[in-house]
């Protein structure tokens, strides 16, 4: 928070009491309105935490005597409009943090009076984003291609409970971290730059626990197991990884959740496989259909068989192709279900069948499917 903010505070109105309220009085209100807004007494109330926030703050400057007298003396020059830059008709830039912290030549001054005021309260530590949480689901090869509803129990790490997420055992409070006041960063100088690193001593919270909270030992958060109902988009492919934005961990101080990540794994099927968005499928033929072709009937998954036209002469592995019966895409359309043809040899021929083959072998005799190789051989 910077000085303009600090001096702008209204912490006696904050507390409720007058300019000239006793070191009494001044406790005594701040104990009812502590009570009054504790996070244990107002659970899952954003509000009332705030307001917690602020009654501490103003306690903590104006229960402090010196700390007072420099807040008092900072308002009425600065803060009730003892000190206006610019004046009547004046029309420039003002920056308060160079009047306190001074440059060049005319450094110090009034940095120096007020330092170890401004230097002390009135910062808040930043909002913590929550962390990201990687959970695994495994589909079925319909579902994976359908899109599906699944239910997902997550472990993260979330605002504990028993002490509303203060780390503070119930009936007490922590303090704001006397090393950085509040902020959770302390900045170091690094040549012309000044950089933030997390504070080790409250290690980024901006406050100080003296008395934990059992349960979370002072950290201020807890294990928390949910289940929810995740959408898994049709057309997933196993191992593909989903992100489900904002469905991760809590934030802290109101920071954003983290997202959630999934793995997903998918089952295989005993008649279809997969090729990216298309789906691919095994169909044996006889003999005669692949010599003198046809049309056969194709299974398809969770629908109607279809039927294609097999083509005169077809070879073993030749690939047929059905259109739009493949896996959902990413635009709603679905790929093709890409047929392989597999030529079945009868292991036993008996009878009338027999006997056509042999009449088809010797009205085929002259025709030798592997001169060509034979031919090939020996030119190499």
């Amino acid at each position: 928070m910077s000085t303009k903010d600090y001096v702008e505070k209204d912490y006696y109105k904050v507390l409720g009491v007058p300019k000239d309220a006793t070191a009494a009085e001044i406790k005594k209100t701040y104990r009812k309105l502590a009570r009054e807004f504790h996070p244990d007494a107002n659970k899952g109330d954003a509000k009332a935490e705030e307001r917690f926030k602020d009654i501490s703050e103003a306690y903590d400057v104006l229960s402090d005597e010196k700390r007072r007298k420099e807040y008092d003396e900072a308002r009425s020059l600065f803060g009730n409009g003892g000190f206006r830059p610019g004046g009547a008709g004046g029309n420039y830039n003002f920056d308060f943090g160079d009047l306190f912290s001074g440059s060049g030549a005319n450094s110090g001054g009034l940095g120096d009076v007020f330092g170890g005021l401004f230097n002390r309260g009135g910062r808040q530590a930043q909002p913590r984003r929550g962390a990201d949480v990687e959970t695994e689901v495994t589909l079925s090869f319909v579902e994976a291609v359908d899109g599906a509803t699944v239910p997902l129990r997550m472990t993260s790490q979330a605002p504990c409970r028993a002490c509303a997420g203060t780390g503070a055992k119930t009936g007490t409070t922590p303090r704001v971290c006397p090393t950085c006041v509040g902020a959770g960063t302390v900045s170091r100088g690094q040549g012309a730059f000044a950089l933030s690193d997390p504070c080790r001593d409250c290690k980024g919270r901006g406050m100080i626990v003296d008395d934990p909270c059992t349960v979370c030992h002072g950290s201020g958060r807890a294990s928390s197991a949910r289940t929810m109902q995740v959408r898994i988009p049709a057309g997933v492919q196993d191992g593909q990884r989903i992100r489900l934005k904002g469905k991760g961990a809590q934030g802290e101080r109101g920071g954003q959740p983290g997202d959630l990540y999934v793995s997903v794994h998918v089952d295989g099927h005993p008649v279809f496989g997969r090729k990216a968005d298309n789906l691919t499928v095994t169909v044996p033929v006889t003999f005669p259909e692949a010599a003198l072709g046809g049309t056969i009937e194709v299974p398809t998954l969770n629908g109607p068989a279809v039927k294609l036209k097999l083509p005169a002469g077809s070879a073993n592995g030749l690939t047929l192709r059905a259109r739009g019966k493949g896996a959902t895409r990413k635009d709603g359309t679905r790929g093709d279900l890409l047929v392989t043809v597999e030529v079945v040899v009868p292991k036993h021929v008996t009878g009338d069948a027999l006997s056509a083959l042999e009449q088809y072998r010797e009205a085929t005799a002259s025709d030798d499917p592997r001169a060509a190789l034979f031919q090939a051989a020996e030119g190499a």
